[in-house]
Order: C-alpha cells, then sequence, then structure tokens
C-alpha cells in the first residue's frame, strides 16, 4: 500500500499532509480565545462561558494546581461528565504542566480504582454529587486531595436557585462540608482569580494524556499520549471537515469528555475551529439531546451509531417536534454505522453522517469517509492526511496481504500514543517496527482494502467464531440480522458448544412496539447468511450492555451466557 490509493479520493480541500505546530495542546484555547475572545466556548442550559473567560479560569486553575505542588509530569484526574467545569480542569491541569487522566464518572469504585492506582493520581477533580464515591477510592489508594464542584455553579443565576430549591438535595449534590484538605473548585478560581499562566516550558513530547482502555475487554491500559499526538490528531480531523467555517460553527458535546473521542473530535477540533460547544451530561437523555440542537442550532454533531439509531426512532422526531435541519456533518465512531441509521438520519437532518475509525492509541481517529465524496456502504473510509496503513497476515504478523485480501490493520503516523503506561509487554505486542524501519501499531481489527483505498472493518482479531472450524466474524451476523425492519439492536458472539466447540448466538433489542418470534428471525438469517453463520441461539432483550460510548460489548454478553445471567 506504499502507492496509498487512498489520496486520490480524498475531498477537495482535504491536504495530504499537514504542517503541525511545535506547540501544547491547550495552543488551540490560546487562539481561539485570541481570535474569538467573546464567542460563546461552552453553552450549558442556558448559560454562555466565553473563550476569553475559560481561558483564563483554565489559566487560574494551573496556577492553583502549581500551588498545590503539581509538578510537570504528575497525573491529575477528572471525573465529570459534559460540563463547563470539564474543560476548565481539562486546560488547568495542562497548563500545570500535569497530564490529564480522565475516568468515566458512572465507574464503580473498584473500576475507579485502576486508573487511580496506576496512574498514581494524587488530586481528582469531582461533582459534589461523586465526592461519597472518590471519598471511598481515596480510602484505598493514593489519592489525597479531591476539588470538587456542584453542577449548580454552571447554570444561568435563576436556574442555581430552582436547583437549590428543589433538586440539590434530592438528586445527591449537596456537600455541606468537605473532608480536611478537600477544596471547591469556586474557591481555587476565586483565589487565584489575579494569577497568570504558569511559566513551565511543555514541549510537543511531553506527555498530555493517559486514556485508559480495554477494560470491559481485558486488563485496563493506560494509552499514554504526548501533546504532539493530539494536536496532530486535531488538526487532521479539521482539515478532514471542509466547508467549515471559523468561529461560526456550533458543535453538539454529546460525546463524552471523559474519552478521547469527545476530548479530540469533540473539546479539541472545536478549540481549533473557534466552534461553541453545547454541553451534554448525559447524551442518554435523548430529549435533552433533541432540545439543544434544536434551540441552538447545533452544526456538526460527532456521536455513536446508537444515538443516531436512537434519534431516528424518538416519537417526537417522528411526530416532527423538532427542527434538525442546522446540523451539517456528523461524525459517527465507536461501534458499525449501519447503511439504515445513516440513511434516516441524513433523510431527517439533511445533514450528512460519515463513519470513521479510531481508538485511544491514537487519538483518537485514523480514518473516516469523505464528506463531500464517495461514502461506501460497510467502510469506515479512508486513512487521515499523514496515516499510513497496512494490512498485515494473521499468519505471522509481518507480511502485507494483497488487495481486498483480509487481515490485521496497523497503522503508522503522527498520532499514535508513546506506548502503555507501565507494560513493556503490551506496549511491545502493539507498537512493533518493520522491515521499512517505521514503528506500527497494531490495532487488533481485522480488515480489508478496497482498490480505492477504503477500508473495511471485518470485525475484532480476537472476537472471531469457530463453529465446527468455520470462520465467523460477528459484525457480519450483525449487519445481517439488523437489516430485520423489526430489530432495533443486535449483539452476536461466539458460545461453548459440546458438538462444534464453538457455535453463534444473537441477542436482540426489539424495536418498541414491534415483536418478534425466534421462527422468524431464524428463517430471515437462513435467507440472508451461509448456513454456518446462522446463529443457533437467540435471546430477546430490552437493552444490551455497552460502553460509555455506545458500542455493544459482545464479550459481556458472552459471559453473561456463560455464568447464566439473561
Amino acid at each position: 500500500m506504499s502507492n496509498k490509493p487512498w489520496l486520490a479520493h480524498y475531498d477537495k480541500g482535504v491536504p495530504q499532509t499537514i504542517e503541525y505546530p511545535k506547540a501544547p495542546l491547550f495552543h488551540f484555547l490560546e487562539e481561539a480565545a485570541r481570535k474569538y475572545p467573546d464567542r460563546a466556548c461552552t453553552i450549558f442550559k442556558g448559560a454562555v462561558i466565553s473563550y476569553r473567560e475559560i481561558n483564563e479560569q483554565s489559566n487560574h486553575m494551573a496556577a492553583a494546581l502549581v500551588a498545590m505542588g503539581v509538578k510537570k509530569g504528575d497525573r491529575v484526574g477528572i471525573f465529570m461528565p459534559n460540563l463547563p467545569q470539564f474543560v476548565v480542569a481539562y486546560f488547568g491541569i495542562l497548563k500545570a504542566g500535569g497530564v490529564v487522566v480522565a475516568v468515566n464518572p458512572t465507574y464503580p469504585v473498584d473500576e475507579v480504582l485502576t486508573p487511580v492506582n496506576d496512574a498514581g493520581i494524587e488530586i481528582m477533580f469531582t461533582l459534589s454529587r461523586f465526592y461519597g464515591k472518590l471519598k471511598e477510592v481515596r480510602a484505598r489508594s493514593g489519592l489525597k486531595k479531591i476539588i470538587v464542584s456542584n453542577i449548580k455553579e454552571a447554570l444561568p443565576p435563576f436556574t442555581r436557585v430552582l436547583f437549590t430549591l428543589l433538586k440539590e438535595k434530592k438528586d445527591g449534590d449537596r456537600v455541606e462540608s468537605l473532608d480536611n484538605g478537600d477544596v471547591w473548585m469556586q474557591d481555587l478560581l476565586k483565589k487565584h482569580a489575579g494569577s497568570p499562566k504558569p511559566n513551565i516550558d511543555i514541549q510537543p513530547d511531553d506527555t498530555a494524556l493517559f486514556q485508559y482502555s480495554g477494560g470491559t475487554t481485558g486488563v485496563p491500559k493506560g494509552a499514554v499520549a504526548m501533546h504532539r499526538n493530539v494536536v496532530a490528531n486535531t488538526l487532521q480531523i479539521k482539515s478532514w471537515m471542509t466547508g467549515l467555517e471559523e468561529g461560526k460553527e456550533v458543535v453538539l458535546m454529546g460525546i463524552p469528555l471523559f474519552h478521547v473521542y469527545g476530548m479530540v473530535a469533540g473539546m479539541s477540533f472545536a478549540m481549533a475551529t473557534g466552534a461553541s460547544m453545547v454541553m451534554i451530561p448525559n447524551a442518554r437523555d435523548l430529549k435533552d439531546v433533541l432540545e439543544n440542537i434544536s434551540k441552538y442550532k447545533a452544526t456538526i454533531f460527532p456521536g455513536v451509531p446508537l444515538l443516531y439509531n436512537g434519534i431516528n426512532n424518538h416519537p417526537d422526531v417522528k411526530a416532527g417536534k423538532y427542527n434538525l435541519s442546522s446540523i451539517k456533518a456528523c461524525i459517527s465512531g465507536s461501534a458499525a454505522l449501519m447503511r439504515e441509521t445513516k440513511e434516516e438520519f441524513e433523510r431527517l437532518t439533511g445533514g450528512k453522517v460519515f463513519e470513521g475509525f479510531g481508538m485511544s492509541e491514537a487519538p483518537t481517529a485514523t480514518h473516516c469517509n469523505p464528506l463531500d465524496g464517495v461514502n461506501k456502504t460497510g467502510s469506515i473510509g479512508m486513512p487521515l492526511p499523514d496515516v499510513d496503513v497496512k494490512i498485515i497476515s494473521l499468519d505471522d504478523g509481518e507480511t502485507e496481504m494483497p488487495l481486498g485480501e483480509i487481515g490485521e490493520i496497523v497503522i503508522n503516523g503522527p498520532q499514535v500514543m508513546k506506548g502503555y503506561h507501565n507494560m513493556p509487554t503490551e506496549t511491545a505486542n502493539s507498537l512493533r517496527t518493520l522491515k521499512d524501519g517505521k514503528t506500527w501499531l497494531y490495532t487488533g481489527d481485522i480488515a480489508r482494502m478496497d482498490e480505492d483505498g477504503y477500508f473495511y472493518i471485518v470485525d475484532r482479531k480476537k472476537e472471531l467464531i469457530k463453529p465446527g472450524g468455520f470462520q465467523v466474524w460477528p459484525r457480519e451476523v450483525e449487519e445481517a440480522i439488523m437489516d430485520h425492519p423489526k430489530v432495533l439492536e443486535v449483539g452476536v458472539g461466539g458460545i461453548p458448544d459440546p458438538h462444534r466447540g464453538e457455535t453463534v448466538k444473537a441477542w436482540i433489542v426489539v424495536k418498541p412496539g414491534e415483536s418478534l418470534a425466534e421462527e422468524e428471525i431464524k428463517a430471515f438469517c437462513k435467507e440472508h447468511l451461509a448456513p454456518y453463520k446462522v446463529p443457533t441461539h437467540y435471546e430477546f432483550r430490552t437493552e444490551l450492555p455497552k460502553t460509555t460510548v455506545g458500542k455493544i460489548l459482545r464479550r459481556e454478553l458472552v459471559r453473561q451466557h456463560k455464568e447464566g445471567v439473561k
């Protein structure tokens, strides 16, 4: 693939290569504050904070962290949903020379302990409603100080009063006093209101992020991203989105900021374009998502298929109660985008949904379908500028496969991580130098490339099902089942079988108001799949286990089957 056939199919205006500034990640915020000081940076429940204000607050927070003893390279945690406070904490940590370790605030204590202990987090930002959970974490870890914010601090004055009177105590947000040593975030901002940004030398090769991945599919690993990795990926995504109007776009921030997808394709991209971010703390609240799109005229909506599918099937959307016509472009990631989901969402909004691909180890995007060019059904698109990709033999892990043949995707590009924290063996397995002298990221994803340079994910290397010696890729079966008009969601996995060693099982969620019998879906599968690929077991559920970014957890379904969980 040394000839990079995809370059001939880039949209007009997308560069083949980019010149990356030798600047830290917060450069994007500072530039937006310089160019668009009065433009809304964050919008939350009607409260607007400008780019100038967010930049200044993050300077003050950086000064506060340095005063607390944070040194260059120290890991600092954020345990929050999508709120303005997250943005201030994130850039405050980076400006203090620290490393951001964002953790999913819905995690139970045991799952929070892994990143806290592995990264050596001593200071962590959180919301008052999660304060009790973090105190439990502190009792079992090296965590020393908790910086606490209340959600009402982000609300407009009148809404804040109503929240205090009606919801604060009921929703678990009221904390009467903090333990000794802990501190309110707003008190820190007031105390350091006159403080400039600390004078710390931060270079492109300094570490910016630890992103923990694999907790749901194995031992959690902390992918270490340098400032230059995230700067590069931000500009790659920006260059791909042709036709943007700098300083005028509105990004709907529905994907979580505690995940690199939200951090980079959402927040960092927004900063690089001077876009306003409409903050959505819980994207499962579709009413809130729809109201915010309609009210603030969101133009860019990075999301996941589950979210787009939910909007497509929302009764108020079907009744025409929301105006979604402001949406111009949606990058869909984290799971396969089904053709029906894409076409229906585009019909409803008039915007374009184009599937991309990425991973925590290359935070975050490596491939994307073009905005204006051909979007091929089932394809994750083409490599972004400066990304090289090979399809490598599954047998020897080195030989490049011929065009159209399947193998493992390996990636070389400026956004590829430094390695995994404290995991030299895992790092050596994932980052390998081949005969060409380049270091390649082994993704664990099986794919093929067509003659135009478009890539197609076949499946995860570790999720291949082998009934009676055949090879069945779960994604292929899922796509066939999703073609049934009554199916809303499906997960497919391999379960033990005494005769075939392993057999195929499908877990299905039926669309609201529909009913589906096992005989009907099995007959449908027999029409659309080879006999050995047809599931022999079916289980109907009201919901399926998913990651925070909406990826169905096939391994969790298999585990539940083995343990008899329904």
